[in-house]
């Protein structure tokens, strides 16, 4: 069985000064996902222990590094889905989690349903998971930004990751902080099934990054993962549920898959997308910022097969 694991750090516009930042970001959190594969643990440990490093990563737009919304408040929403039951959990609108994907996943194996707000936070106090003050969670960059209505060119986005296991089984997670200045109480696409993430074990799975209001009419991570129907590599069905949602609808987004073979693709219409991804059939882990560094590397790779 190939192993495979692939993580993103958000569709978005990736400045110079920090490329470095969410390349780095994306490597830790594979590393950390895949030395769970292939020291036998399962994909839903393999894809919690990877956003859970990117949750405590400033650089991107979950827990540590979420975005302020209209109050200036930090409010998370987090989910995950197993593709061998079926099974998915998700976490909206709550405060003062650091890591909301670990209660996401809690959920899921208690009970499919969507918690948000006071009834997720609840859940999470009875069930032993991290708490603090919701200010802790609010760095020193995003409350700058917040109070001066400074314009960021790296806006954050979504973070997520999917992995697939010597098992077969199939998983997919997606965490953020939703939008910058979101109207209190405002839940996107993260955590909802068949347009944040899904995850088929006779498919695929996905995780989606972008503009939730324009993710969600397209129901894009299903529409991604059926797209693998039929044998279709996972770059081609990735590109085309871009290409569909592009056609219906305006904003940004972007997706990973991995189908039940373990072979990965990715796709965006942002400027940039931080991926990092590694399989059995790989030396190292990958990691890029955009799909033009990545085709460079693969026509450098074909080349010195050929010399």
């Amino acid at each position: 069985m190939t192993l495979s694991i692939i993580v993103h750090g958000g569709a978005k516009t990736i400045s110079d000064d920090k490329a470095k930042a969410n390349t780095a970001g994306c490597l830790a959190a594979v590393e950390a996902g895949w030395s769970i594969l292939t020291g036998g643990g399962s994909a839903k440990d393999a894809v919690e222990a990877a956003i859970r490093v990117l949750e405590d990563n400033p650089t991107f737009n979950a827990s540590i590094g979420a975005t302020l919304d209209s109050d200036g408040e930090v409010s998370l929403d987090a989910a995950m889905m197993e593709g061998s039951t079926l099974g998915w959990g998700g976490v909206a609108a709550v405060q003062g989690i650091p890591h909301p994907i670990s209660v996401a996943r809690k959920i899921m194996e208690d009970k499919s349903m969507l918690l948000v707000s006071r009834g997720a936070e609840r859940f999470a106090r009875e069930h032993g998971d991290e708490m603090c003050a919701p200010r802790d969670l609010i760095s020193d960059e995003q409350r700058r930004e917040w109070e001066e209505q400074e314009a960021v060119l790296d806006r954050p986005a979504t973070v997520g990751c999917v992995a697939l296991d010597a098992d077969g089984n199939l998983v997919a997670g997606t965490s953020t902080g939703g939008l910058a200045n979101q109207p209190s109480g405002r839940v996107g696409d993260s955590a909802l099934v068949g347009c944040g993430l899904y995850a088929d074990n006779n498919l695929g799975a996905c995780s989606t990054t972008g503009d939730g209001e324009s993710i969600i009419p397209v129901v894009l991570a299903k529409t991604a993962t059926d797209s693998m129907a039929g044998n279709t590599h996972p770059e081609k069905a990735a590109q085309k549920a871009i290409d569909t949602l592009i056609s219906k609808v305006s904003g940004e987004a972007g997706c990973i898959l991995i189908d039940h073979q373990g072979r990965i693709g990715w796709a965006y219409n942002s400027q940039d997308m931080a991926v990092a991804y590694m399989t059995t059939e790989m030396d190292s882990p990958a990691v890029f910022t955009n799909k033009e560094a990545e085709s460079n590397l693969q026509a450098e790779a074909l080349v010195f097969s050929k010399a």
